[in-house]
């Protein structure tokens, strides 16, 4: 059986043989097979791909020539865009590089300091640390992050909306205390960073608040001095250029260093001393009279300087926190009213001039002995016949209309203008107001007689301590100025009246600043003063206040050689006493006896007669 089997194999081996050979004959006829699979074994078994018609094909030539281009065209892509990178775009690409690694790091110009007369700093700037963070950096240990929050006295939850991840960068507390920044920089906290800043000091507080004024967290001018020289303060920033690491520390300087240019210190011709004087004693006058509010101006005359410009309520500069627009306000400069009864010696002044009367020229101020179509002015107290002298120190509202409508409306409005009414004070200051003063033309022959002692015009506290530098100043009224002047300096400006007139005036204020005057309580010891009060009812609407009153007194020392002006308001009295001589008489008393002291100027009185005269004081009451 077995050879059987072996001899069938060995037939089969043959008739495969025969059928492949007689397969590759030409014209030679295929069989089909009786099993289909066997041979389509057979047939994959017996192709050779070497004479395979598919495979033995020629390739076109464009096809191998389109794929060379296109390495080709690659190539040559590849090659421009580098020759662009590193020839043609070279520095545009190297910025785009530095930005990430190179930073310029301002370094912040310091700015200028405030400076009394004397050299005492009233605003100076200080170096202060300020914490920031990169709040997708900072360290999220919860025990230091409550640390965090309770030394900058937030909760938890609101110094986790400040490091709000999706925020690049976030300050925690600007111009922060050295406490605070130490234990901060005691956590070590990751990601929270410090740095130094200026902050702007004000060592005179609320005295000199209205004067200095203050600058806002980037050091900019608010109000005041600090806003009026605000370019001349300022200075210029540096700058240098620095390797900042991921963590935003420093790791080398490269570039030039550009230094920075402090600001210019500014010398005003303010005295600290005495306006941190004439600052207490308008607030407890104020307090005292329960008043809402006062202002004193203080003028140097021969150099034309102001001295003091105090105001009450007021502000600390360097703690705003609840600050209102009350504590804000220059009321020496914004605050215009009508002035009331400082306006008769002017009256007076150009009635002098004229040659129309003398100071012994007498006048009738009986009631009704002047009426102005169909209205007479009336006084507090019949005085009957009265001196020009007398007429300013009982302040008689009929003499001193009497002696205006004698005048043109011309002359009268040529006076006032003379002496910087209805015009804004010559002053490198913010806030100065122009006043009210309508054109001569306009009036009508009631308001000019009301114009006479101070109604029908407004004018600022400061207007008026300036228009009375024509009577310290022998009839010149002269330019003022915030800003110190050299020693020795004498200003001079435009002249209004006479010496001799000037001089006639000066004995009249100093009648009124006496016994038997409006305004005795305004005596100094040690020196002679003169000056005019004055009270009128506060305006509402188109009307008058009945029981609301502002008073002020405006004056001058001492009156044989003036050296100062002192001007005071009291905004409301309501405790009972209204009139200028006794509301703001005694607060120009005060301020000058220690002005005049300060400023090193010889008493011109024996002090022994005036304590006497002291004891007889009785004021007249005022009219107004």
């Amino acid at each position: 059986m077995s050879w059987l089997g072996g001899g069938k194999s060995g037939n089969s081996k043959g008739q495969n043989k025969a059928q492949a050979e007689g397969a590759t004959r030409p014209g030679a006829k295929l069989r089909p097979s009786k099993n289909p699979k066997a041979a389509l074994s057979a047939g994959t078994r017996s192709v050779s791909y070497s004479t395979s018609p598919l495979l033995a094909s020629k390739t076109p030539p464009w096809r191998s020539r389109f794929l060379v281009a296109l390495v080709g065209l690659a190539f040559t892509g590849l090659l421009v865009r580098a020759l662009y990178i590193q020839v043609i775009g070279t520095e545009f690409y190297q910025k785009q590089g530095e930005a990430r690694y190179v930073h310029t790091v301002e370094l912040p110009a310091s700015r200028g300091r405030i400076n009394d007369r004397s050299g005492q700093v009233l605003a100076a700037s200080v170096a202060v640390p300020s914490v920031w963070a990169i709040p997708k950096e900072v360290d999220a240990d919860p025990v230091k992050r409550k640390a965090l929050a309770k030394i900058l006295g937030w909760s938890n939850a609101e110094l986790e909306r400040k490091l709000d991840p999706a925020t690049r960068f976030v300050w925690l507390r600007r111009q922060s205390d050295d406490d605070t920044a130490a234990q901060i920089k005691a956590l070590g906290l990751k990601g929270v960073f410090q740095d130094r800043e200026y902050k702007r000091k004000y060592p005179e507080g609320e005295s000199a608040a209205h004067v200095v004024g203050f600058t806002n967290i980037e050091e900019r001018g608010q109000e005041g001095i600090e806003l009026a020289f605000q370019k001349e303060l300022v200075g210029r920033d540096g700058s240098r250029s620095v390797v900042r690491d991921r963590l935003g520390r420093v790791v080398e300087d490269i570039g030039e260093r550009v230094p920075a240019v402090n600001g210019r210190d500014i010398d005003l011709s303010v005295d600290s001393k005495v306006q941190f004087f004439a600052y207490q004693r308008i607030r407890d006058a104020v307090a005292e009279h329960k008043a809402k509010a006062g202002s004193v101006v203080v003028i140097d005359v021969q150099s034309g300087e102001v001295l003091a410009l105090a105001n009450f309520p007021s502000y600390n500069p360097s703690d705003r926190r609840n600050l209102s627009g009350n504590q804000l306000r220059n009321r020496a400069l914004t605050d215009i009213f009508e002035p009331g009864s400082t306006m008769k010696p002017f009256i007076v002044a150009h009635a002098l001039e004229s040659g129309r009367v003398t100071p012994d020229t007498l006048l009738s101020t009986s009631p009704r002995s002047v009426v102005v179509s169909g209205w007479s002015p009336t006084d507090a107290h019949p005085h009957g016949d009265l001196t020009v002298s007398q007429v300013i120190q009982k302040s008689s509202n009929i003499g001193v209309v009497r002696l205006a409508m004698t005048m043109q409306p011309r002359e009268m409005y040529e006076v006032f203008t003379a002496i910087g009414l209805g015009q804004r004070p010559q002053i490198n200051f913010p806030g100065a107001i122009t006043g009210k003063l309508r054109p001569y033309k306009s009036w009508r022959p009631i308001e000019q007689a009301t114009m006479a002692y101070g109604y029908g015009l407004s004018a600022s506290l400061f207007q008026l301590a300036h228009a009375y530098t024509a009577f310290a100043r022998d009839g010149e009224v002269i330019p003022v100025t915030m800003m110190r002047q050299p020693p020795g300096t004498v200003a001079h400006g435009i002249k209004v009246f006479s010496p001799k007139t000037a001089q006639q005036v000066r004995e009249m204020l100093q009648l009124a600043a006496g016994p038997g005057g409006t305004a005795p309580q305004a005596m100094v010891s040690g020196y002679s003063v003169g000056g005019k009060s004055g009270t009128a009812h506060k305006q509402e609407g188109k009307g008058y206040a009945g029981h609301k009153y502002r008073s002020w007194f405006v004056g001058l020392a001492p009156i044989s050689n003036p050296r100062i002006i002192v001007a005071v308001m009291v905004d409301e009295p309501t405790n009972g006493v209204y009139f200028g001589g006794a509301v703001a008489g005694p607060v120009f008393s005060q301020v000058v006896s220690q002005s005049l002291r300060l400023l090193g100027v010889p008493a011109d009185l024996d002090v022994k007669p005036q304590i006497i005269a002291s004891q007889k004081l009785q004021a007249v009451e005022e009219s107004f």
